[in-house]
């Protein structure tokens, strides 16, 4: 076992600030400073990372990553199972590169504006983008089942039972929000010199190729082989088998760990189906989604 690094050290110290300000502060002033204290900890590992892969929740990013933690691990003699976090890997072998996962959160919190490109522009970027109306369901989901009572008060979201139309279609956690994410990087992709979109859509129709994309935007050089297994790796199946037989287990990463073993809509692997928000909602409703999502949203990505 790796020892703790002094980025480990950053999020006891954020999680030990963040306690305090919970309890001994109003509850405004006490987000406030949790939401900063996170975006220090996402500021001290940006100039470490050799890339940042940059999406808004439920975009695909588990998914993502263990794909990208299976081909890594799998060419450099990790133990199966491991998943990337931040420089876990690298420490491990240096011919590995530092990936520094975030959804944007906070950082803007801690440097005290939200201007993408001054933020992030320093750095080689990956952002991965999911149709919103899809992202905003499987927010749903997650908000219903997964996410701790503190992250909710922290990000906004309602903190009283909703339905999921009012949900996705509301202003605080839904589609309204996932557009304002999206159009505020599409201002400044133009600015950036080291950046690649991936849609969560094309990495479903190819997997293998879109892999292929981002492994050699991060200077490697994958074989067939070494695609076809991370590809197998990550599939829906696998992902749902590993996240049901991590069920009972105490100590295992919560992120391929399902809320509730025998209700499937609480697993982290829940449908990845392309277009499935449609199911959730009637004619009407899906009419005005659409009308939302074509007035508001940048055709920068495509979705409109």
């Amino acid at each position: 076992m790796q020892r703790p690094s002094i980025f480990h050290l950053r999020t006891g110290v954020r999680h030990a600030v963040a306690y305090v300000a919970a309890l001994a502060l109003p509850r405004e002033t006490g987000i406030g400073v949790e939401r900063r204290w996170r975006g220090w900890e996402e500021a001290a590992k940006l100039p470490h990372a050799d890339a940042v892969i940059v999406s808004f929740g439920k975009s695909g990013r588990t998914w993502f990553r263990v794909m990208l933690s299976r081909y890594f691990a799998h060419k450099y003699g990790l133990r199966d199972g491991a998943l990337m976090e931040f420089d876990e890997f690298h420490r491990f072998d240096k011919r590995i590169p530092v990936l520094f996962f975030t959804h944007d959160n906070y950082l803007k919190d801690y440097m005290g504006h939200d201007r993408k490109f001054d933020l992030y522009g320093k750095s080689r970027v990956i952002l991965l983008v999911r149709d919103p109306r899809d992202t905003a369901v499987s927010q749903f989901f997650q908000w219903r089942s997964r996410i701790v009572p503190r992250k909710k008060v922290i990000n906004g979201y309602p903190l009283q039972d909703v339905e999921l139309h009012d949900f996705i279609s509301g202003e605080a956690a839904g589609i309204p929000k996932i557009i304002g994410f999206m159009n505020a990087w599409a201002q400044d992709l133009q600015r950036f010199q080291d950046l690649l979109i991936i849609k969560y859509e094309d990495l479903k129709a190819d997997t293998k190729g879109e892999l292929a994309r981002v492994l050699r935007f991060l200077g490697e050089n994958p074989s067939e082989a070494e695609l076809a297994d991370a590809a197998k790796y990550a599939s829906v199946e696998n992902m749902r088998r590993m996240e049901q037989e991590n069920a009972g287990r105490l100590t295992f990463n919560t992120r391929l760990k399902p809320a509730n073993a025998k209700d499937p809509s609480t697993f982290k692997v829940r449908r990845a189906k392309v277009g499935g928000w449609r199911d959730y909602v009637t004619e009407e409703q899906a009419d005005a989604i659409d009308a939302m999502v074509r007035d508001r949203l940048n055709p920068v990505f495509g979705y409109r």
